[in-house]
């Protein structure tokens, strides 16, 4: 700036003569110079952007735009003085050319921090969308999708989605409610799908499956703790035995707490473990978690630590967000590559039809968040042996971790715990498993 000020100084006497209309008009076309720049480079910016690969080019996201416009539309003062000296005043002193110069400088200036104020403003406008998860698209509802399912009116007003598997439930000598895992629906009964004919009759078994809330069509609930779920479960049945796979096992944990009174018996297919249990040694604890592919680390810490940017990491593009969201090769065991392709999904594009906030969020911020009991304090719940609870998992499961799995079960003594050499988490797909599981539990 010393040098553009030493020029004015010496054309101190000129300026004194300068009429202001004329000044004002020589910073008027300054700041129009400047405003028709960034016209031509947003436009110039855009074509370059079509030419080099449309939405793949490094022009077409925003923020590398509106940062290469800002930049090329500016002329800056050294510049302008470095123009007008070799001029040796051929268009008029020196001092009083670089004098509107200053002024076009100190304005291009003020426009652009308008310029990128709003550009901010409307940036954290988009981050507090994207973060902020949209309400969900409720069954039935004006913009919903429709309603197809069976569906019964809870204690609260809610509705729950359910769909019958077996004999008709009146002629059932035993009733099973399934539980689902992530991304799933009532549509993915494992045990009542992969039962061997005839098997479901010999049993007298009925088996009710349901869309946990926020899945598929059964009703959100953003209160959903494990106690209000386990009271879900309660109105689909009298006294019936408890199913769960995955997520859905880890859902079986609330049924044992809080209405062990209507159980008849449960089963735990490879139940998710929380790692913040306060009965789980951190040794162990440490290790599994560190197991973890970095996602799922990172997926997991959100989930408990920051439960409301849970919905940003699931869906946003930057980071891979979780194994569970996008199952990637590396958490399957050989079995379950075996067996995953053969596993029917028509139903898929049902199950976060209401939004991902309400099913695989809330899912997991209630899976790793902060829990009233832990399942090494539970009693047992069936003093008298009136019924048994199973705990199956898979020697090879890469999604759940082992030795957690075998420490809850060490220290728990009601909990009969069958470990499956060989088989990872989707053993349950397995016809000849299945039929085993549910002969275990019913005939134990």
């Amino acid at each position: 700036m010393q040098v553009p000020w030493i020029q004015v100084s010496r054309s101190r006497p000129l300026l004194l003569k300068l009429k202001p209309d004329v000044f004002l008009i020589a910073i008027g076309l300054g700041t129009l110079l400047h405003l028709s720049l960034l016209v031509f480079n947003t436009i110039a910016i855009r074509s370059l952007s079509v030419i080099s690969g449309g939405r793949n080019s490094i022009f077409s996201r925003e923020e590398n735009a509106s940062a290469l416009v800002l930049v090329a539309s500016q002329k800056t003062l050294p510049v302008m003085v470095a123009v007008i000296e070799p001029l040796q005043g051929a268009f008029g002193e020196s001092g009083l050319l670089v004098l509107p110069c200053v002024a076009a400088h100190l304005n291009q200036i003020i426009v652009d921090s308008f310029i990128v104020n709003f550009l901010r403003s409307r940036d954290n406008s988009n981050n507090v969308k994207a973060i902020q998860a949209p309400p969900p698209r409720k069954c039935g509802s004006p913009n919903g999708p429709p309603i197809t399912a069976s569906r019964i009116k809870l204690r609260d007003g809610r509705h729950l989605a359910y769909k019958e598997h077996g004999v008709p439930r009146e002629l059932a000598k035993n009733k099973i409610v399934f539980l689902h895992g992530f991304r799933s629906s009532r549509h993915d009964a494992v045990i009542a799908t992969n039962l061997p004919n005839g098997l479901v009759e010999e049993l007298g078994v009925c088996v009710v499956s349901f869309d946990r809330p926020g899945y598929g069509e059964s009703d959100p609930d953003p209160n959903r703790t494990m106690k209000s779920l386990a009271l879900d479960v309660e109105e689909l049945a009298d006294k019936f035995y408890v199913v769960g796979f995955s997520m859905g096992g880890q859902a079986v944990w609330g049924c044992l707490n809080f209405i062990p009174h209507r159980l008849a018996g449960a089963t735990l297919l490879t139940p998710v473990v929380n790692y913040w249990w306060h009965n789980l040694p951190s040794n162990i604890t440490t290790k599994s978690f560190y197991d973890q592919p970095t996602q799922d680390q990172w997926a997991v810490r959100v989930a408990h630590y920051f439960p409301w940017l849970t919905f940003w990491w699931f869906t946003q593009k930057w980071f891979p967000s979780s194994t569970a969201v996008s199952p990637t090769p590396i958490v399957l065991s050989h079995q379950d590559l075996s067996i995953i392709s053969n596993i029917n999904r028509q139903h898929q594009s049902q199950v976060q039809q209401q939004g991902e906030a309400e099913s695989i969020c809330r899912d997991a911020i209630l899976g790793f968040g902060r829990w009233d009991f832990d399942p090494l304090d539970i009693d047992n719940p069936f003093p008298d042996n009136t019924g048994h609870v199973h705990l199956w998992q898979g020697d090879d499961d890469k999604l759940i971790p082992v030795p957690l799995q075998r420490y809850i079960a060490q220290n728990i003594p009601w909990i009969h715990y069958h470990e499956i050499s060989g088989s990872g988490h989707l053993f349950p797909y397995l016809h000849e498993l299945t039929a085993t599981i549910i002969k275990t539990q019913l005939l134990h």
